[in-house]
């Protein structure tokens, strides 16, 4: 077993191994101009990006899937191995595939890229060897070229393939930029869970849901604790005699007032000990923006505003409720 801190050494030079692969990638782009061909010539197609390979290179073609068509390309998988068993099916006249595979030269893609060109769909080839029998049939090479791997032994699949996601994910931003995929497109493939959460829930969805505290100016002592107990949220809007939001009370600010205006607490208004100029959020902003909100200024609540007018509370345990703390 090795010590704590050859673990930890070992575990950098991986690290450091395969940031440099990546790097290599990059230097790549420019020595030949086939990626943004290839972006361009999936832009004009009017199928799916069908991905492909074997071994850890089909693992990497079905993380590439997931990430096109979470971003707006539609894609599929397709095993090397199970293509040659009835899956070539799966691919339609107008598609086009990207073939995955370090060496460019295992025996399925061998027996699958002659059944691809029959096909006449465009080829990509993803090859880390530029020379190799896939990236010489192809009609675009994206090169992730890789030296060695991070294993010891220079045979798991490492470096190989965490160069070959990474120029995957290239691609797939650089289609979701050309085709202005935008944050709403995104909210409107990603419904569920808090990332959706995040896209689409609006400040109003969950105000709405809330009691509305409110004071005037004027309001004794006696009012403004019953506003706030009465609705638990915590504090009250106080709004002047036009109905225009003029400041905040809070539970610490009714604290605070015991000490300041001790002996005269009748004499207590609103105005005496609001704070002014709250800090509010719009209803049709997103609730992970009231979150940012409340964190930047540690404090627990906002006031919610509708074209400038109060329209209610959004609470930090309304954001916990929904699963976005």
């Amino acid at each position: 077993m090795k010590l704590p801190t050859e673990l930890h050494s070992l575990a950098k030079k991986v690290l450091q191994l395969e940031a440099e692969a990546i790097q290599g990638v990059a230097a790549a782009l420019d020595e030949r101009p086939d990626f943004a061909q290839c972006v361009e010539a999936i832009l004009a197609r009017r199928g799916r990006v069908v991905v492909t390979g074997i071994g850890k290179s089909a693992h990497i073609a079905g993380k590439m899937v997931a990430t096109f068509n979470s971003t707006g390309t539609p894609a599929l998988f397709m095993h090397a191995a199970d293509a040659i068993h009835g899956d070539l099916g799966m691919i339609q006249a107008d598609d086009f595939v990207i073939a995955i595979s370090k060496s460019g030269d295992t025996p399925e893609i061998k027996v699958l890229v002659p059944l691809l060109k029959r096909k006449g769909v465009p080829l990509a080839a993803l090859v880390s060897n530029a020379d190799s029998y896939l990236a010489q049939q192809a009609d675009y090479i994206l090169h992730a070229p890789v030296t060695r791997e991070a294993c010891p032994h220079n045979l798991a699949p490492t470096t190989s393939t965490t160069a070959a996601l990474a120029l995957g994910d290239a691609l797939a931003v650089c289609l979701l930029e050309s085709r202005d995929f935008s944050r709403q497109d995104f909210a409107g493939l990603h419904p569920g869970g808090t990332l959706g959460k995040q896209l689409y829930l609006k400040v109003g969805d969950l105000s709405r849901q809330n009691q509305q505290p409110q004071v005037s100016e004027s309001a004794p002592l006696r009012d403004i604790i019953l506003e706030i107990s009465g609705k638990r949220l915590g504090a009250t809007a106080v709004l002047n005699e036009a109905g225009e939001l003029v400041g905040i009370i809070t539970d610490g600010d009714l604290r605070r007032m015991l000490t300041a205006h001790a002996g005269r607490l009748d004499e207590v208004r609103a105005r005496d000990i609001l704070t002014p100029g709250p800090v509010t959020v719009e209803v049709d902003d997103f609730a992970v923006e009231a979150l940012a909100r409340m964190q930047a200024r540690n404090i627990t609540q906002l006031l919610v505003t509708e074209q400038g007018r109060f329209s209610g509370f959004i609470h930090l345990h309304d954001l916990l409720r929904e699963g976005l703390v």
